[in-house]
Formats: structure tokens, C-alpha cells, sequence
């Protein structure tokens, strides 16, 4: 076996010199916009802008869980698994293989958004999707409100999921179980065969799912003749877009750095890294092809669902922030629970994803306020605590005693 150097100075391609030189020593850069919280920090406002003159935007992980909202004249876009910088008409969209794909979800919201204005036409023709994306079934979503269920009964409380097949798709994928987007436009004989198995083994885990495999199915094959002009080899086609010509590359993340899969308040936490690893393992691309990190920071803290919220205001404050804030999940429509800045939080999310700026966004809901409050540590038992801590049990048991917080002064 024979080793070559890798060499700057040499071809873009993996097969020697093609005579096309690199936009720069190892490639384009990608510019990564990642959410510092619990998710819905303003992650499409910042997108948007940094879209207007991109090449491509790209998303690398979640699925129709995430909620992203644009208002372009006056018309809100709402965004869930297709990339919000598409609304941009020069855009060219890319769906990486972490991305977890329901069919219906994808063309319902590209439909809805075509319907109420011009931001998405033609995008279908300006879409890619990556051969190895997993798809997301019916069953998926039924497993996982029967899951939820089965939570609430058996430990009087559930995780709060969105209910979108999130959690049991990448079950899927993990148990080597699951379809891709390959395996559905490649050879559908095959596919159905692989289907009628999984959906079978989902059937015998929960034996109150219903499912009809060949209605399924049926719905499947008209999915597949429109989705099939779409998918292409995600690996090779980013590869030539970070070693081609100079291009503008924006990576949009889903969910935020306290919901990651590892890093986040686990086990209320969604399924996927929703940190900057997950760039380049939801997407295929080295991590020297990286470049600015922004992470997007909401002036107060919010959360939907369940879990540890140290610096919540469950009081006349949070439910001020709430109605000034119109603080209603996107994907959900449920109510965010809402409190003070955490810069410990902010901190650990910065030792995570080594962010390059901040974005902050609705400093001006803090307006009417003539102090604000930002914490700045935790405590137990007196002491303070030095870092992040990896589980928050016992916020639960004395939250008020395990918080310190620094007062600002406002514009009221």
C-alpha cells in the first residue's frame, strides 16, 4: 500500500491534478450559526441575513422538530426542515445525512410557504438532499406519543417531545435499522421489503400501533417520484462546493447547544448534536473547512417543555417576558417558559462550540424593565459551584437557594 502527503498546493479532487485551483489552502470555509440556549434564540433572523449573499445554506441535524421563522415584507415563512436561507432565491439549499426527513412534513411546509408569498419559488429545483438522510415514518410519530404516554403513566412525567418521530428514527438509525433516502430511490422492491420488517418490529414493541405497510407504502412510491430529483450524493456534492470555486457557505443548526444529545440538560434533550461537531458529522465535511462559529443569544433565557431552567421566572416577570416576547414555540405552538440571561449556561456552550461572536437578539423586550438580572453562578449548599454542572437533580429539590444573580440597570 502506498501513502501520498496531503499537500495544500495540490488538487482539489481526490485524483490528482484536474487542472481547477482551490479557492483557498484546504478549501472554502463554512460560516456556522448555532443556538447558546434551550433553542429559539432568533437563529432564522440571523440565517436570513447572513443568506442574502450566500451560495448555499445547509442543514446538518434534527428534523421538522426545529422551528425557524423569517418575515420577508411583512409575510412570516416558517421553517421546520427545509433551510430558512432558501427563501432566498439565489440560494441553493442542501438537507445533510443527519438530518431525519419526513416526506409529507417536508412538501406540507414547502406548500404552506409557497402559498403565501414568492420567497420559495422554484425550490424544488434548488434543493439538494443527501442520499444517507434517514427518513422519518408514520410510526415513528406514533411511537413516540405512545413513548410519551407510556412516561407520563409510568413516571408521572414526560419529556416534552414535539411528537415528530424525532427520538425513534434516530433509535432507528442507531439500532441499524433504519431507511435513507438511498434506499427509497434506489430500488423500492428492496426498500418495501426493509419497510414491512421495521414497521413489523415497531408493531411487536407497541401493540396498540396501527400501521397500514401497504398504504404506507403506497403514499411512499408518489413521494419517491418527487423527492428522486432531489437526492444526490451529499458527501460528493459538498466536497466540490468547499473545493471548487469561491462560494458562501452557511450552515444553519437546528435546536440549540443545552438540547444536544451529549451536551445538553439530559434526558430532556433532543437526539442529535446540536453542537458544532455536528457540522461535520451531519454533513460529511472535515473540520478545518470550519470556520466562523456565530452563536445566537437571546437577551433573556427561554425554554418549551420540561427540564432544569435555572434562571426561570415562573412569576409576574416571566410571564411579562412571555406576552412581550410572544413566546410560543414555532414547531409546537406551546408556551416558552421564560426567565433571566444564564452566563454560566452561555459559557458552557462557548467551551463547547469555541463560537467566534455572539449574535444577541430582543434586547428590546427588556425595555420596560428598570433592573435586569443576568446569572452569573450556581450554588449548592452555599458554595459555589465552578463549572456547568452535567446533571441538575438537585435544582429540583432547592432551585430558589442554587442561583446567583448580578443586577444591571435598565432603561425604565
Amino acid at each position: 500500500m502506498a501513502f501520498a502527503e496531503t499537500n495544500p498546493a495540490a488538487s482539489s479532487l481526490p485524483n490528482g491534478d484536474c487542472g481547477r485551483p482551490r479557492a483557498r489552502p484546504g478549501g472554502n470555509r463554512v460560516t456556522v450559526v448555532l443556538g447558546a440556549q434551550w433553542g429559539d434564540e432568533g437563529k432564522g433572523k440571523v440565517v436570513d441575513l447572513l443568506a442574502q449573499d450566500a451560495d448555499i445554506v445547509c442543514r446538518c441535524q434534527g428534523g421538522n422538530n426545529a422551528g425557524h421563522t423569517v418575515v420577508v415584507d411583512s409575510v412570516e415563512y416558517d421553517f421546520h426542515l427545509l433551510p430558512s436561507g432558501i427563501i432566498n432565491p439565489n440560494v441553493t439549499a442542501f438537507i445533510g445525512n443527519g438530518v431525519v426527513i419526513h416526506l409529507p412534513g417536508l412538501f406540507e411546509e414547502a406548500e404552506k410557504n409557497v402559498q403565501k408569498g414568492k420567497g420559495l419559488e422554484g425550490w424544488e429545483k434548488r434543493l439538494i438532499i443527501s442520499d444517507r438522510a434517514h427518513i422519518v415514518f408514520d410510526f415513528h410519530q406514533a411511537a413516540d406519543g405512545i413513548q410519551e404516554q407510556q412516561r407520563q403513566e409510568q413516571a408521572g412525567k414526560n419529556l416534552g417531545t414535539t411528537k415528530k418521530g424525532i427520538g425513534p428514527v434516530y433509535s432507528s438509525k442507531a439500532a441499524r435499522s433504519g431507511l435513507r433516502m438511498c434506499d427509497l430511490v434506489s430500488d423500492f422492491d428492496g426498500f418495501s421489503e426493509r419497510f414491512k420488517v421495521l414497521a413489523n418490529q415497531y408493531k411487536s414493541i407497541y401493540p396498540t400501533l396501527e400501521i397500514d405497510i401497504e398504504g404506507e407504502l403506497q403514499k411512499l412510491k408518489g413521494y419517491m417520484e418527487r423527492i428522486k430529483p432531489m437526492v444526490r450524493d451529499g458527501v460528493y456534492f459538498l466536497y466540490e462546493a468547499l473545493h471548487g470555486p469561491p462560494k458562501k457557505i452557511l450552515v444553519e443548526g437546528a435546536n440549540a447547544a443545552l438540547l444536544d444529545i451529549d451536551f445538553g440538560t439530559y434526558p430532556f434533550v433532543t437526539s442529535s448534536n446540536c453542537t458544532v461537531g455536528g457540522v461535520c458529522t451531519g454533513l460529511g465535511m472535515p473540520p478545518q473547512n470550519v470556520g466562523e462559529v456565530y452563536g445566537v443569544v437571546k437577551a433573556y433565557t427561554t425554554r418549551v417543555g420540561i427540564g432544569a431552567f435555572p434562571t426561570e421566572q415562573d412569576n409576574e416577570i416571566g410571564e411579562l417576558l412571555q406576552t412581550r416576547g410572544r413566546e410560543f414555540g414555532v414547531t409546537t405552538g406551546r408556551k416558552r417558559r421564560c426567565g433571566w440571561l444564564d452566563l454560566v449556561l452561555l459559557k458552557y456552550a462557548h467551551m463547547i462550540n469555541g463560537f467566534t461572536a455572539l449574535a444577541l437578539t430582543k434586547l428590546d423586550i427588556l425595555d420596560m424593565f428598570t433592573e435586569i438580572k443576568v446569572g452569573v453562578a450556581y450554588k449548592l449548599d452555599g458554595e459555589i459551584i465552578p463549572h456547568f454542572p452535567g446533571t441538575f437533580f438537585f435544582f429540583f429539590l432547592s432551585l430558589l437557594s442554587s442561583r446567583q444573580h448580578m443586577e444591571l440597570p435598565g432603561q425604565g
